[in-house]
């Protein structure tokens, strides 16, 4: 059984959803409204990149669930591989949207009149739809697995047992059988080939771009440090989970730290708006305006706090003057009663 330190995957699991669920609804309805006024291509890709992302931190409390429950599994267990099979093929689809968003940047750099004039978004939904199916039969294989070897499986008490307790997890020798192979089939097609794909985009854009000198350089270096950084998400949050796959099929068996190495694939949710944000224009206005409303709020709520704090100083010394008069008159009433009082 693979084991996940409890602290270290919920730390993972709840800084993602707090960080990266506010971020990708932003994203969200900045690319909806951008695709439904004007759609690009690279708009489209982004939001169903969104889309993948949202729908990844919708199940990652069944994950969080998981990890306080020291990995075991106490929701229904039909839950558990609807829960798997959603968190792996949005894993697997962001590599296919990155990878489709660095052929549009490079393209648009290396031939950019002939890729404007070819430039069709109904393109980009073609692809969208493809890269969604592709996924989603890849990694049906998590509803095949626990059937494989159902009988003999059944004939164990202690095997139902185990499968009750915990979520795809503890396979049989038959069942890796199966598994390990199609483990290494994901990590060849669903990782290697778009890295390589990625990589040459980004490098030849990276090259092309270096040698423009009629562009502006804060855009420029901006463009450059975006290339260098999908890569370097793309390596760093994919790379070691995929690595697993490669040590567990050369091993017979999974490796104890795979779980750990999921943990990177899970926080590529928080990175990608960074990656929207130096991508999309729309995104980065949509960023702007709402700084400026914060902004714009807490300068009314100060002004209220100064206007109010300036009007209880001032109405301070009105209510002291009263108090002073009041203690006067006072005073004064009681030298007047004694004095009469000395008379008599």
């Amino acid at each position: 059984m693979q084991e996940c330190h409890t602290g270290l995957c919920l730390s993972v699991y709840i800084i993602t959803f707090v960080l990266g669920f506010p971020a990708n609804v932003l994203a969200f309805y900045t690319f909806l409204k951008k695709v439904r006024q004007r759609p690009t291509p690279i708009d489209i890709l982004l939001l169903n990149l969104t889309i993948s992302d949202l729908l990844f931190l919708l199940f990652l409390p069944f994950k969080m669930q998981e990890a306080m429950n020291n990995m075991k599994w106490e929701l229904p267990y039909a839950l558990c591989p609807v829960s798997g099979f959603v968190f792996y093929m949005t894993i697997y689809n962001s590599t296919f949207f990155l990878t489709a968003v660095s052929v549009e940047r490079y393209l648009g750099v290396a031939f950019p009149i002939k890729h404007t004039l070819k430039r069709r978004p109904v393109y980009a939904v073609a692809a969208s739809i493809f890269f969604w199916i592709f996924s989603f039969l890849h990694l049906s294989i998590v509803f095949i697995v626990p059937f494989i070897g159902e009988e003999s499986h059944r004939n164990s008490t202690f095997g139902d047992e185990i499968k009750s307790e915990v979520c795809y997890e503890n396979f049989t020798a038959e069942q890796l059988k199966v598994l390990l192979p199609v483990r290494l089939e994901l990590c060849v097609v669903l990782f290697c080939i778009p890295f390589l794909i990625s990589s040459f985009c980004y490098i030849n854009f990276i090259r092309i771009l270096s040698r423009l000198q009629h562009i502006d350089r804060r855009r420029r270096l901006r463009a450059i440090g975006m290339a260098l950084g999908t890569l370097l998400v793309f390596a760093l949050c994919f790379g070691p989970y995929n690595v697993s796959h490669i040590v567990g099929f050369i091993m017979k068996k999974s490796p104890a730290w795979r779980d750990k190495a999921l943990l990177c694939s899970t926080f590529n949710t928080c990175l990608d708006p960074f990656i929207f944000y130096f991508s999309s224009s729309a995104v980065r206005g949509t960023v702007s305006k709402m700084t400026e409303g914060v902004k714009s709020h807490l300068r009314r709520c100060l002004s209220c706090r100064i206007f109010q704090a300036m009007w209880e100083g001032n109405n301070e010394p009105e209510k002291d003057k009263e108090h002073k008069q009041e203690e006067i008159n006072a005073i004064t009433l009681d030298r007047k009663g004694t004095g009469s009082s000395s008379l008599l």
